[in-house]
């Protein structure tokens, strides 16, 4: 059940874990687990220019719009442009893991957890964290009590995203005496299903012990296992937080493939099947849109001569920047008839 290439039950039980040195290597690293973005670049092309996709048609575009920096653009005679990068979506890579692989797996859970909601209800984001002394438990024994601690508080399916350390600011280090940075501290997040609901419990101002809700099931069984489950605020968008928890997951590097996500319960891939001919269309209705007309982007060249637009042909994008569209004159741009479509792209 142990695992000697993690760190050991006894190191962390004599408080070596709460310092990211305590490990040789790396602070990222803990033993064969490492946080994703962490890795070597793929391929010299990741986060090289790609092409430019738009829209430029000005029939549509006779009115103004509100652009993301709060003001109103007159978009007469304007289209709408925005550059791709190329991405690898390898969840190692320091340059696309962030913009490519955790964008792409965000959009598959949102995709699978929104069509689930159709028949098991609301979306929960719930947090399962143990304590020290299952620690030194080998990644499959985690998984396993993980399943098994969800089971027993009613949770019937979803996704969970494991994470391997904690992050120890400068308040919260000052505030536990310890130093900052990352630690070893496996916990889960999880999005999906209570059994019944979290509504009982969701903005109850005082939970009393029997009242049968999942606070009250969560606390006594809290006093058999130790492990500490809790429910997080009603999500404004199932994406953000997958995306989030997706940005700062840990991942095994002794394994080719790894799944970060694994899917449980009434959502697992054996028990919830969802046509391929739903996918294609809710990815053709989520897919990037102008932003002025509500047509589809396509592929532009440009003919102009303005040095900030052209600085994006020769630009390489960095992990964390993100690279916003412009409203620009549409006599500049041509749309290009593209010819097949090439597999090393961002979506």
């Amino acid at each position: 059940m142990f695992n000697d290439e993690q760190p050991s039950y006894e190191d962390v039980m004599g408080g070596k874990a709460k310092s990211p040195s305590a490990f040789e290597g790396n602070f990222w690293e803990f033993g064969v687990y490492r946080l994703v973005g962490h890795g070597k670049q793929t391929n010299e092309k990741c986060g090289s220019f790609c092409k430019v996709v738009g829209c430029s048609r000005v029939e549509l575009h006779d009115k103004a719009v509100f652009g993301k920096d709060g003001r109103l653009v007159n978009c007469c005679g304007k289209g709408f442009f925005r550059p791709v990068f190329r991405s690898c979506d390898k969840p190692l890579c320091p340059v696309c893991y962030e913009r490519g692989w955790a964008v792409r797996g965000a959009k598959s859970i949102e995709f699978r957890l929104l069509e689930a909601s159709k028949r098991f209800g609301l979306v929960e984001h719930i947090i399962v964290a143990f304590p020290p002394k299952y620690w030194g438990l080998s990644d499959e024994a985690l998984q396993s009590l993980c399943d098994r601690v969800l089971k027993s508080r009613g949770i019937i399916g979803g996704v969970k995203l494991f994470h391997g350390a904690r992050y120890n600011d400068v308040e919260e280090a000052r505030r536990k005496g310890v130093l900052m940075g990352w630690y070893w501290s496996p916990h889960f997040h999880v999005l999906g299903f209570i059994l019944g609901g979290y509504g009982k419990c969701r903005g109850c101002p005082k939970c009393v012990k029997g009242c049968g809700g999942f606070v009250d099931r969560n606390y006594r069984l809290n006093e058999v296992d130790g492990v500490y489950v809790k429910v997080k605020g009603k999500r404004k968008s199932v994406f953000g937080t997958a995306w989030y928890q997706l940005h700062h997951a840990t991942i095994r590097t002794d394994k080719k493939r790894y799944h970060v996500a694994r899917w449980f319960g009434c959502v697992s891939y054996r028990k919830l099947k969802i046509s391929k001919e739903l996918r294609v269309e809710w990815d053709r209705l989520h897919k990037p849109r102008c932003p002025i007309c509500g047509s589809d982007l396509v592929r532009h060249e440009y003919y102009g001569c303005n040095l900030d637009i052209i600085a994006w042909f020769r630009k390489r994008r960095g992990a964390r920047e993100s690279v916003s569209g412009v409203y620009d004159k549409a006599s500049d741009w041509s749309e290009v008839v593209e010819r097949g479509s090439g597999s090393y792209e961002e979506d």
